[in-house]
């Protein structure tokens, strides 16, 4: 029978499973969330509850947002004709946070990952095809990242897109981008100019 994880070591534990989290920083951080039990602690506690019962992702775009559909996909002045294709939620907050692109999203889930058995069955591209049927979108960005699986999803998505809608102009972020980069780690000054210069695909 396992040893029950003590109160700490069960906190500690969660923390070290999160993004940016290793377990000196996760014990970093556990300290001072038991610190500061009244400010640090509870109210993060009572947010973290909040986000779970108020926060769902949108059917339409896959953006996580307290309202479906989520405000990006709902707000009148964005344009209706640009399709921003991305592999998740974090790079919509990055390209938002330029404030250099004003169209809609479409989160995929992920990257094509062969080696990890990443199939195009495990992303959102039929639901992707399915929202070009309108004949809605003249362009439709595939905004991955400049890695190996980022660049391979790409290509993969401009082949299907070309072969039931070849009307549709599919653009490329530009190559501000850095081989190897992500764009949720990537400046608003980079990924603003990879936006503008984006070229055809």
């Amino acid at each position: 029978m396992a040893k029950e994880l003590s109160a700490l070591e069960s906190l500690v534990k969660h923390l070290s499973a999160l993004p940016g989290f290793g377990r000196r920083s996760a014990r970093r951080a556990a300290l001072h969330l038991l610190l500061n039990k009244d400010s640090a602690l509870t109210g993060l506690v009572g947010a973290l509850e909040h986000a779970r019962d108020s926060i769902t992702e949108c059917a339409i775009c896959g953006n996580l947002d307290e309202q479906a559909p989520c405000r990006i996909c709902t707000e009148p002045k964005r344009g209706r004709d640009v399709l921003c294709v991305v592999e998740g939620v974090s790079d919509i907050w990055a390209v938002e946070r330029t404030q250099s692109y004003n169209g809609q999203y479409h989160v995929l889930g992920g990257v094509l990952s062969p080696l990890d058995g990443v199939s195009p069955e495990d992303l959102r591209i039929d639901a992707l095809l399915s929202r070009l049927k309108d004949g809605a979108y003249s362009e439709v960005i595939l905004a991955m990242g400049a890695t190996v699986n980022g660049q391979t999803t790409a290509h993969y998505l401009a082949d299907e897109i070309h072969a039931f809608y070849g009307h549709i102009n599919i653009t490329r972020l530009a190559h501000g981008v850095p081989v190897g980069g992500e764009l949720d780690y990537l400046d608003e000054g980079t990924i603003s100019t990879a936006l503008k210069s984006r070229a055809a695909l």
